[in-house]
């Protein structure tokens, strides 16, 4: 499955109503670590077709940045009904990536 981009607008319909575990790349487009996991979260969306993966730029998305409280980037974050189960902050290999999606 393809990465979608989260904005405030799509944010209900694509995340909070999502028929499956949410994973969330908080990212911008000047941060180096973000560019290194990036690819990264693009094959764990492919290669994990059980989860939903979104992208949200925190430089065009500030409010929905500020509603998960993110001051670091890259921050991920897995949501499930909405609800955050787990977050984790900084690049991440992609077998820590897919430990903090399956829990």
């Amino acid at each position: 499955m393809s990465v979608i981009t989260v904005t405030k607008q799509n944010y209900e319909s694509e995340v909070v109503h999502a028929d499956k575990p949410v994973l969330l790349d908080f990212w911008a487009t000047w941060c180096g670590p973000c560019r290194m996991v990036s690819p990264v979260v693009d094959e764990v969306a492919e290669e994990h077709p059980e989860f939903k993966v979104g992208k949200v730029n925190v430089d065009e998305q500030p409010e929905l940045a500020q509603q998960f409280g993110i001051v670091s980037i890259p921050t991920l974050i897995v949501l499930k009904s909405g609800e955050v189960i787990r977050k984790s902050v900084g690049a991440l290999p992609k077998n820590q990536i897919v430990a903090l999606l399956q829990g």
